[in-house]
């Protein structure tokens, strides 16, 4: 029997249901229920109030969860990428939750003494310390390391529980994605309703990282209507609709539902490679490659002036923040990334047609505050739908169409549901997820949070 069914005709309990799909965004939401795919959700979104939301730059999963789960922007927490440079030198690292520098919204609650269950939400691995249990992310190398408190992972193995698909294996077979990806729902969805009846809680969060995976590999097949791929990429969603109806089906009265993503998605038409051009336009070089690899970070040359990690992040060779760094601090920094910023915007565009591949070029400074904010990247590229900026060195041409990777991140049109009726008169941003759960709960906001709750109108 589930716990909301046990405690009703109890004294009132303020909890929170928050189901995370990745990278969903509202138009295809508001599609598939047009379509009658999710009938479950649409009887859902009726209840309450259904939303485009925005997301963050860079637009990548890594970062908006990270905003999402602190309320706050890079600047404060410091995830800017799912790639990132330790300070000082040419090494590349996968930000962990070892990084993350602000509290989050299961420890914050936790504090308040309420009690958590949280599954799978991108940067939780490894798994700290919280009122409850907390199982990590797609990072986790094994369920025994994922989870918090330990004992919990042999009950986890029981049901079968799930961390990810194997995205290196949808890359070479989109059959197999799609009996991933119904199999890891199915045992992470199964898993998620054992703790909630099995566990006391006030806060249940659970991801579903496979949307992010389903739109990758096969988006482009959805949007052309793809004989056989159509269909099950609409399945898959079918499945979706299933678990929100069950979960849906366990609420009481006192408890908020929150279905949300993280950012939009759209047809990839081809991958830019940002480091190519600025190589190709005298901004990049290298010295002591080997002969039989390409180029990495740490054979950047002295004389080069910038350098780009994904996605369309570029950073200026600075003297004393790069170890062999040549652009001195002060006039000569904002002289050349005023100029680069401009070169970038005129000079990037699609070979094929002369349109420009950038919506715009931002400074650090338009988007972030805080004491992480040296971290940050230089200028930020904001890329044209259909782009998708990459980081990646050493490639001899500036663009790429391949089969594998077909669909690409939006910052616009992703989604944020509530089962209340709400008055809005702005767009929700991910960062807003913090503090509406905290009013759900009735926790107090800490100070300095950049969301704003959406319960506060």
């Amino acid at each position: 029997m589930s716990l909301f069914k046990r405690l009703r005709g109890q004294s009132p309990r303020r909890r929170a249901v928050v189901i995370g799909l990745d990278g969903t965004p509202h138009s295809l939401i508001t599609r598939l229920m047009g379509e009658g795919v999710m009938p479950r959700f649409q009887q859902i979104a009726r209840a309450g109030t259904l939303l485009p939301n925005t997301s963050v730059y860079p637009t990548v999963s890594s970062v908006a969860w990270s905003c999402y789960m602190t309320g706050r922007n890079p600047g404060q927490h410091g995830i800017y990428g799912f790639i990132d440079r330790r300070p000082g030198t040419y090494q590349v690292t996968i930000p962990t939750s070892r990084d993350m520098k602000s509290d989050t919204l299961w420890e914050i609650a936790s504090r308040a003494g309420k009690r958590v269950i949280v599954m799978n939400v991108p940067v939780t691995y490894p798994p700290r310390e919280v009122n409850g249990v907390l199982i990590g992310c797609f990072l986790s190398p094994s369920i025994d390391k994922a989870v918090y408190p330990p004992a919990v992972a042999q009950r986890l193995k029981a049901w079968g529980y799930r961390i990810d698909i194997d995205p290196w294996q949808a890359r070479r077979d989109k059959d197999r994605l799609l009996v991933d990806f119904r199999e890891t729902l199915a045992r992470r969805a199964e898993s998620m309703f054992h703790l909630m009846d099995e566990e006391d809680w006030d806060l249940a969060q659970c991801h579903v990282m496979e949307t992010d995976r389903l739109h990758h590999f096969l988006w482009e097949e959805m949007a052309t209507d793809h004989s056989t791929y159509a269909p099950a990429f609409r399945d898959c969603y079918a499945q979706i609709d299933q678990v929100l109806g069950q979960v849906w089906d366990r609420l009481d009265d006192d408890t908020t539902l929150i279905v949300l993503s993280d950012h939009g998605f759209c047809t990839l038409d081809y991958e830019v490679y940002v480091n190519t051009w600025l190589e190709q336009n005298g901004w990049l070089s290298f010295e002591r490659v080997p002969a039989d690899a390409a180029p990495k970070l740490e054979h950047i040359a002295p004389t080069a002036r910038a350098y780009s990690l994904d996605p369309g992040r570029v950073f200026l060779h600075v003297r004393g923040r790069e170890p062999r760094g040549c652009v001195s601090p002060g006039a000569e920094y904002e002289a050349l990334r005023d100029e680069l910023a401009q070169a970038l915007l005129a000079g990037l565009r699609d070979p094929a047609t002369g349109e420009p591949m950038l919506e715009t070029v931002l400074r650090r400074e338009d988007l972030y505050h805080g004491p992480c904010f040296d971290q940050a990247a230089d200028l930020i590229l904001v890329p044209r739908r259909g782009y998708d900026l990459k980081g990646a060195w050493g490639k001899d041409s500036l663009t790429f169409k391949g089969t594998e990777l077909v669909g690409m991140h939006t910052y616009d049109d992703a989604m944020f549901y509530v089962n209340r009726p709400l008055a809005l008169d702005r767009t929700p941003n991910i960062t807003d997820g913090t503090p509406t759960v905290l009013d759900a709960l009735g926790v107090a906001h800490p100070a300095g949070l950049d969301g704003v709750s959406v319960l506060a109108g």
